[in-house]
């Protein structure tokens, strides 16, 4: 029992690792320009599958490094394309258009890759288990958790020690301010649109080589990351990658007991956090 309750909260947290990432990507993007980014998991969707062609040519762990990248090009090329030009506009046309590219993305790849679930291959030395007695801690699920956090850690140095994270900071705060100080607020939303993709495309990445290929990868994780938003606070990037844990640890531990009620815990959860705190854990009063 004590192994079995180890392997789910285990995979719980690897889980909550890929809410998290997801999800930071997400808030990321709302904080900055209030798009409520529904075709993230299109994005995510379409890293992987970038990832799965360059599979061949490059390996795994060049596919790993290139593919985010490349993903977060067409994000900004979407942005400053489509997205831009919603801004200031009714929160609503951003996100019907974002909720109309997803099922682009989707339909996208199903038409170019196959409507069919492909294995991702990962390196033989990541697919074998630590230790006998704990089967569950493989090489791959261990890197994803450390390259996650490396990731998380990498994304708040930036945020906190970097002349465009603390303009990014400073304009989820008082964009107009900014403007006037005279930084480029086109090129400020530009560059924090692609930081949020790049997110979701390595996210992708790293899913494939846990779950598989399948056009709907990205639908799946999306409505997890947008709880993990919601439960953690909006505005609060510590409190989203807070949230995208607790629900995926929460789910894991819910599958030993109540294996049927598995998805519907974090919405539970979300109830719960709201009923008592309607900012979330650590969301911040007023900012939305």
């Amino acid at each position: 029992m004590t192994q079995l309750i180890l392997f789910n909260v285990f995979n719980g947290l690897v889980v909550g690792a890929f809410y998290a990432l997801m999800a930071l990507g997400l808030s990321l993007i709302l904080n900055l320009t209030g798009v409520i980014n529904f075709a993230h998991g299109g994005f995510l969707a379409l890293g992987a599958y970038i990832a799965y062609t360059l599979l061949p040519y490059v390996g795994f762990w060049g596919a790993l490094v290139i593919a985010p990248v490349l993903t977060a090009l067409v994000g900004i090329v979407v942005e400053r394309v489509l997205i831009r030009r919603l801004y200031g506009r009714d929160p609503l046309y951003s996100l019907l258009l974002t909720f109309g590219l997803a099922f682009i993305f989707e339909d996208g790849t199903r038409f170019i890759w196959g409507a069919q679930s492909v294995p991702y291959q990962i390196p033989a030395s990541l697919t074998t288990a630590l230790s006998p007695s704990l089967f569950f801690l493989t090489g791959y699920r261990v890197f994803m958790v450390v390259l996650v956090a490396a990731a998380v850690a990498g994304l708040f140095l930036l945020l906190t020690r970097t002349r465009l994270g603390m303009r990014i900071r400073a304009g989820t705060l008082d964009l107009e301010t900014v403007s006037v100080l005279g930084v480029n607020v086109r090129i400020l939303r530009n560059l924090n649109f692609g930081l949020g993709i790049y997110l979701a495309g390595l996210a992708g990445v790293l899913a494939a080589g846990m779950l598989g290929l399948q056009p709907t990868i990205g639908t799946s994780l999306i409505m997890p990351s947008f709880v993990a938003i919601i439960v953690g606070g909006l505005g609060s990037l510590p409190g989203t990658l807070l949230g995208g844990i607790l629900i995926g640890v929460a789910s894991g531990v819910t599958t030993v007991f109540f294996p049927s009620a598995t998805e519907a815990v974090m919405y539970v959860m979300m109830g719960i956090v709201l009923l008592v705190l309607p900012r979330g854990l650590l969301g911040e009063e007023g900012r939305f």
